[in-house]
């Protein structure tokens, strides 16, 4: 057995004591919860349109509304951060490893994926053309929104200062790694909508932030949980709208027969593992296992080979791989 392979099973048995520990999994953040899963996996179905369990740079392109910049986009595809050896694709494993890195940016693994697809050349540095290479589709979609950019190299400046490298015209890993705020970076370069939320943030926000009692959420861990609240609203809403058609169907006075009900409109994002209402998630390591079992039909319906790859995926990731990418 290799070191790293040692390494891993030390790993899992770790985060499986740890959950068998908690009265709630999803109280456990090291590792994927069930709310983890279900936001990773509902994003994945939203963009893979044709459910053939990749997506494309055009669906990508679809993430948060356009908020990724089509040359990142490019570089994500361009075999620097992704495995699937299938030229122009993404597997559902490469998309959690972006997903994370895209909503986490302040972890060590997501400063090195992202500094990867910015090293254009692979010398280890970006560089003020790289920067600048970046920058320019961000100005021009800033231009088409009415807003007035700020000058390339008034930009550069910023950013310098913020990185302090120790190379004057170029940034490295470490430099990144070291400087705390990464994340201003990356999202100037190639997230419009983060780096204008960035610029207009209270920059006291963060100081207040840390007088609040216990340690402070990951921003992965904040957004999953947002998600994960928009998710179950959306599908209780469609409970709700669906029950009310119901109802309708039987409303008709005076009919001698009684039309059969229509079919409820589904929804466009899959079905959760086990129950999709919070109150009836299963709170422990073995009642996850066993209701996932007992689901797996109700999840793979609508493309039965498909949906089993997809979730077979998954629980390999959470259990073997999720630590060596996201959580070292």
């Amino acid at each position: 057995m290799s070191i790293t392979l040692s390494n891993r099973n030390a790993v899992v048995e770790v985060a499986i004591l740890l959950l068998e520990e908690e009265d709630d999994i999803n109280q456990i953040t090291d590792y994927f919860s069930y709310e983890h899963f279900y936001v990773i996996y509902c994003k994945f179905w939203e963009l893979d349109k044709d459910h053939d369990l990749f997506i494309d740079k055009d669906d990508l392109s679809r993430h948060n509304d356009h908020a990724l910049s089509s040359r990142i986009i490019e570089r994500i595809f361009s075999g620097a951060v992704t495995r699937n050896k299938q030229c122009g694709k993404m597997s559902y494993t490469d998309f959690v490893a972006f997903l994370l890195s895209e909503e986490d940016k302040k972890t060590d693994k997501s400063i090195e994926y992202w500094f990867r697809c910015m090293d254009l050349d692979g010398d280890g540095f970006i560089s003020m053309y790289e920067m600048e290479y970046f920058y320019e589709e961000q100005v021009q979609k800033m231009e088409e929104m009415g807003i007035d950019p700020l000058p390339f190299y008034d930009l550069l400046c910023q950013m310098l200062d913020l990185v302090s490298p120790k190379l004057i015209d170029k940034v490295s890993l470490s430099d990144l790694k070291s400087c705390k705020q990464a994340y201003i970076f990356f999202d100037t370069m190639f997230n419009l909508e983060k780096y204008l939320d960035h610029e207009q943030r209270d920059p006291f926000a963060n100081s207040r932030d840390i007088e609040l009692e216990g340690p402070e959420p990951s921003d992965w861990d904040k957004f999953a949980s947002e998600e994960y609240e928009l998710l179950v609203a959306e599908e209780n809403a469609n409970e709700e709208q669906e029950s009310f058609d119901y109802e309708d169907d039987f409303e008709g006075e005076g009919e001698e027969e009684i039309s059969s009900p229509q079919e409820p409109v589904k929804s466009a994002s899959p079905e959760p593992v086990g129950q999709n209402r919070r109150d009836h998630r299963p709170k422990s390591a073995k009642q996850i296992l066993f209701r996932t079992l007992v689901s797996v039909q109700g999840l793979i319906r609508p493309v039965c080979e498909q949906h089993l790859v997809l979730f077979s995926y998954h629980i390999a990731f959470w259990v073997g791989s999720c630590y060596e990418i996201v959580r070292c």
